[in-house]
């Protein structure tokens, strides 16, 4: 089956996140590069933090998925080459945040409820359920939710 780079990442694009499933592998930002070949597709993504335990999970849902659709080897590495930052997310991505409770990256002074969007809210806890989360409180509308860390 032919596939181009597009072909791929819209594919990409429904892998949700194990840690996170209402973010996409490609809203999480970290597809780092899509090189489609003849006889396999190579994909490099970036960990959202050193030792992430979905990384595995992560890469055989992207081989399943691509050999899947396209009847082809895939690789799937994890790379260094640059940093994930929390900005890789995408706008889509940060509205599937807040519309899931979760409130998008942002300086813990700058945070905002995911629910009622008040300002006035205080960090519970630096350490959430996995690494890249962190547990707040709102003042506003009494909430707990939890907020992806600024990286």
């Amino acid at each position: 089956m032919g596939a181009s780079e597009a072909d791929v990442r819209a594919v990409l694009a429904t892998v949700p996140d194990p840690e996170i499933p209402v973010l996409s592998v490609v809203d999480l930002g970290i597809v780092h590069r899509v090189a489609v070949r003849p006889d396999r597709i190579d994909v490099a993504i970036l960990p959202t933090f050193v030792g992430c335990p979905a990384l595995d999970v992560i890469r055989a849902t992207i081989a399943e998925r691509l050999e899947e659709r396209f009847g082809r080897d895939v690789r799937v590495e994890t790379t260094f080459e640059v940093p994930w930052t929390s900005d890789r997310i995408t706008a889509s991505g940060r509205k599937a945040l807040r519309e899931a409770g979760i409130a998008p990256p942002a300086d813990p002074s700058d945070m905002h409820c995911p629910f009622c969007d008040c300002a006035n809210v205080v960090m519970d806890s630096a350490f959430g359920p996995t690494q890249c989360r962190s547990l707040f409180y709102c003042r506003g509308c009494r909430q707990p939710f939890e907020a992806l860390k600024s990286v």
